[in-house]
């Protein structure tokens, strides 16, 4: 049993991944004491560890382009402001066309995102070449590129937050499921876990995929549902590689394609899958690496005898816009909502942390305050991010 004290913080975040982790470090540095719980053993046991590391503010919109930007600059900046190595590369991205409606979607998203602050151009494909010669150039008409995107560890980033949020006093307890909310006149007070009791002002719900459970507990639903992302690594060969190449053409069973080498040389992929696998199911496919394989070589032929090493599956938690729901409970006084990341959690959670600390701590300026209308648990997800 805790003794009174020591239940009490003015905080309390539901969920050690990459929103809930780096937000202890910034509400913990700010000056609030605040305590994250998790169900499993150690930081980010969910999504995260199964994420490939993709940072990108090459996105459709404007919320979620100025949060990333600000992820990246904390990003590209870790290790000389806290000495921390996470395997930080800014190798960018490149959205590639093979065909006309890709093209045409990519060169109007260029043009606005260059207005919102992005260093991006479309490349014709004698220029594309130019950046990925080993691109197939077979039916390749072009693609943007955004020099300034990049990759990192996601665990060695989070373990980087973690002993910051460490440092300036956060608390954290694994191994504690939530199986409640303390609530009083539709007012949070605190949270029952399977231990004990602990109290607090506000209740963060950075759950990840588990967040509409955590938001039933106050008789709440916000539109998050998991489903099912599969993803590979190779053997290390010789680098040669710079951006992220991201193929969003729909064809039989997969949405779209997406993959990197690692500053190890070894090369990481991630397949959409369609229809989506919705649910908890984490159990890797026998069907994934042929659709995968598939698509990395009608990509980049010379990849055609690296051996793949290991595959996984994750969960993302996807809500129906493809953008995350941030912003109070409107029914719950103190319970706050930060997830549906979309399997972004780890580009979004620096910039969102800051932001979040802003709004629970300050008044939130007008540009944070235009930020959280597009994430708001209340809009009408009737839009959709054309770069999901």
């Amino acid at each position: 049993m805790n003794n009174p004290s020591s239940s009490r913080f003015n905080v309390i975040i539901i969920g050690a991944g990459s929103v809930g982790v780096p937000l202890a470090f910034n509400l913990a540095a700010s000056g609030l004491k605040t305590l994250v719980l998790d169900q499993a053993h150690s930081i980010g046991q969910g999504s995260n560890k199964k994420a490939i590391g993709g940072v990108r503010a090459t996105h459709s919109d404007p919320a979620k382009i100025s949060i990333c930007l600000r992820s990246l600059e904390i990003m590209r900046s870790w290790q000389t402001t806290y000495g921390d190595d996470i395997q930080w590369h800014q190798g960018g991205y490149s959205f590639v066309a093979y065909r006309q409606q890709e093209e045409t979607l990519l060169k109007a998203l260029v043009e606005n995102q260059i207005k919102m602050g992005l260093n991006i151009a479309y490349l014709n494909k004698a220029q594309l070449l130019n950046v990925i010669p080993g691109l197939n150039p077979q039916g390749l008409l072009g693609g943007s590129c955004s020099p300034e995107d990049g990759y990192c560890s996601p665990l060695l980033f989070l373990q980087g937050c973690y002993q910051q949020a460490i440092h300036h006093g956060a608390q954290f307890h694994f191994n504690e499921k939530v199986t409640g909310l303390l609530i009083d006149k539709d007012k949070v007070y605190g949270v029952q876990t399977n231990r004990t009791a602990y109290s607090a002002s506000i209740v963060i719900n950075a759950a990840g995929a588990w967040a509409n459970q955590i938001a039933n507990f106050a008789g709440a639903s916000i539109k998050v549902h998991p489903d099912s992302h599969e993803a590979g690594i190779t053997e290390p060969v010789e680098k040669f590689l710079e951006p992220m190449i991201v193929d969003i053409r729909p064809i039989t069973r997969s949405e779209n394609f997406y993959f990197c080498q690692h500053t190890t040389g070894q090369i990481i992929f991630c397949l959409t899958p369609s229809p989506s696998i919705k649910g908890f199911d984490e159990r890797a496919t026998s069907e994934f690496l042929p659709l995968a394989s598939q698509r990395l070589l009608t990509l980049m032929p010379r990849l055609k005898n690296i051996r793949v090493r290991r595959t996984w599956r994750g969960l993302y938690p996807m809500t129906p816009d493809g953008f995350p729901i941030v912003g109070w409970c409107k029914d719950v006084a103190g319970f706050f909502f930060a997830a549906g990341m979309c399997g972004q959690g780890l580009m979004l959670g620096p910039g969102l942390a800051e932001l979040i600390t802003r709004t629970l701590i300050e008044t939130p300026s007008r540009q944070d305050e235009e930020i959280l209308s597009y994430f708001s648990p209340y809009r009408s997800f009737n839009t959709q991010e054309q770069l999901k």
